[in-house]
């Protein structure tokens, strides 16, 4: 049910029907509203006018000096009674609900006493006999009792449109009684019920609803047909040719537009479909052109990944024969292929060179030129025990064909084994970490040589320090302290050294592993920026074991 339901909802030309009707009954609504509002007022003012006029007719038959004898009266003297016939009289001529003439209690006008009290024959209520006492109905009548008695005001109207309990709604026009002294003596009240209004715009709102819903119905069937003829059936056919092609990817030959003769937002939709089907084809030659050369480039990253990642020493461990260091390092790159790169290697069975860098730029091109160099670099460390000369001598190498004006930063040192004496240069890489026994990562501030590949002839200068045994050395490169999270906020290398402390006693194998989970917990969602590399050596001393 739910389902015919829902395939009825959807059809055009019933949600174009049900939005006429939507329009039309809120235009019913606002005009029912207007006329409402008019009509009330209208009639409302009509009413006022002619209950004032009641009022000072009937004003003109009550003596305002003989309130306190017609009070003391009884109701029953000759002179009140004819007064009661005439003000009786007025009321069933003029159509009035009531006419009564009150004195409130001066003191708080919370009290008011009736000394005439007439009623429309054909009202079903009962009029208050004479001299009856009864409570103001509400702060409102206190209010307007007090200023005609004060002379603040010459008439006064009570509207109340809701109904209650003593009688239905109705308007009360009230004007003071002035004596020859010119004071207030009583207030005279004409009342008149509201059910003329209410029937009159009642009737009004009823006739709008009935007039809306035959426009209604007369629009919708003619909308069906203009739609079923001018909307509806080029759609069926536009929709038709649609899910052909998607299904079969051929044209017909036969175009759309032939068929379509509307020269409205259909007909463009229907060229638009035409020229969509050719485009579609011409696009799935070119794609299947694209996608086999993609899939040769595809087989040419993966090749210069696993050409890259064998360039790089990735059995662990290194040196499973040597007991007097462990060493670990890793390389993610930020793309199929990286810049970055790591080496170690031993020159002599007493001296380990380890380096690290970092290539600018990412991709092929960072991926070719760090091979360069890290073939430059380790060919030149194999000749010297010099860090500095090997940087200089790679420099001036790399500088004679570097047409592209690539470079690379590289932390080098060598390591003798026997003393823990690591010698080591610096060509604009980022500061090494060391940890000495018992003792927290502390930052390296080595001084920083120029980029190797940035110029020709550069010198550079190398520095000391001791690994003792149970040392151990961190290097990385600029994708660890700048790895950043969504919100563009760095790691940082004050992060860096809080990570390495949180867990000093850790193996090299063990440190990179931790690192590794901080930088991605800190990184979230967000994407690799930059190629992530790391090492770390272990120095334990010779003859120490494992």
């Amino acid at each position: 049910m739910n389902k015919i339901k829902n395939a009825f909802l959807d059809k055009i030309a019933v949600k174009s029907i049900l939005n006429i009707v939507m329009t039309l009954i809120i235009f019913a609504t606002i005009i029912s509203w207007i006329g409402y509002r008019g009509f009330t007022s209208a009639i409302l003012k009509q009413y006022e006018d002619s209950a004032f006029r009641v009022a000072h007719i009937s004003s003109s038959v009550v003596d305002a000096d003989k309130i306190d004898e017609y009070a003391a009266s009884g109701g029953e003297t000759e002179e009140y009674l004819t007064v009661y016939h005439m003000l009786d009289r007025i009321c069933n001529r003029s159509g009035a609900a009531f006419v009564y003439v009150i004195v409130p209690d001066l003191t708080d006008y919370a009290h008011i006493k009736f000394i005439f009290s007439t009623m429309d024959d054909d009202q079903p209520y009962e009029h208050y006999p004479f001299g009856y006492i009864r409570n103001t109905t509400n702060d409102d009548y206190k209010t307007k009792y007090r200023k005609l008695y004060e002379k603040q005001s010459v008439k006064e109207l009570v509207t109340r449109d809701r109904g209650y309990i003593e009688t239905d709604p109705h308007i009360t026009a009230m004007i003071p009684l002035y004596g020859t002294d010119g004071e207030t003596k009583a207030i005279l009240c004409v009342q008149y019920q509201m059910d003329y209004i209410i029937r009159t715009r009642n009737s009004f709102v009823k006739n709008v609803i009935l007039v809306m819903f035959l426009v209604a119905l007369i629009v919708s069937i003619g909308q069906v047909f203009y739609l079923g003829k001018k909307l509806l059936e080029p759609l069926q056919i536009i929709t038709r040719e649609a899910s052909r092609f998607a299904a079969e990817n051929v044209s017909t030959g036969t175009k759309l537009t032939e068929t379509i003769h509307n020269r409205d937002e259909i007909g463009q939709l229907a060229g638009a479909i035409d020229q969509m089907e050719e485009q579609i084809r011409d696009y799935v030659e070119r794609i299947t052109s694209i996608t086999a050369e993609k899939e040769k480039i595809k087989t040419e990253l993966d090749l210069a990944a696993r050409i890259q990642e064998d360039m790089l020493p990735r059995d662990f461990p290194a040196f499973p024969d040597r007991t007097d260091f462990d060493i670990f390092a890793s390389m993610d790159p930020a793309k199929e292929v990286g810049g970055d790169f790591y080496d170690f290697f031993l020159v002599d069975d007493d001296h380990l060179c380890l380096l690290i860098a970092d290539v600018s730029g990412k991709g092929i091109p960072a991926a070719l030129f760090m091979m360069l160099s890290k073939t430059v670099l380790a060919n030149f460390a194999m000749m010297t025990m010099s860090p500095a000369k090997v940087l200089e001598a790679a420099n001036d190498a790399i500088c004679n064909n570097n047409t592209e004006e690539m470079f690379v930063t590289v932390w080098l040192g060598i390591l003798e084994l026997s003393t823990g004496k690591m010698t080591a240069a610096n060509a604009g890489h980022e500061y090494p970490v060391l940890k000495k026994p018992q003792g927290d990562y502390e930052l390296i501030m080595d001084k920083h040589g120029f980029v190797i590949g940035g110029m020709e002839n550069v010198r550079y200068k190398e520095y000391e320090f001791n690994l003792e045994p149970g040392s151990k050395l961190f290097l990385y490169t600029d994708g660890l302290p700048e790895a950043t999270d969504s919100n563009e906020n760095m790691f940082s290398v004050e992060l860096l050294m809080d990570a390495l402390n949180e867990s000093p006693d850790l193996t090299p194998q063990e440190t990179l592993s931790h690192m590794k989970e901080k930088v991605d917990e800190f990184v979230g969602d967000a994407p690799q920026f930059d190629d992530l590399t790391m090492l770390c050596l272990e120095y334990r001393g010779p003859g120490n074991p494992s």
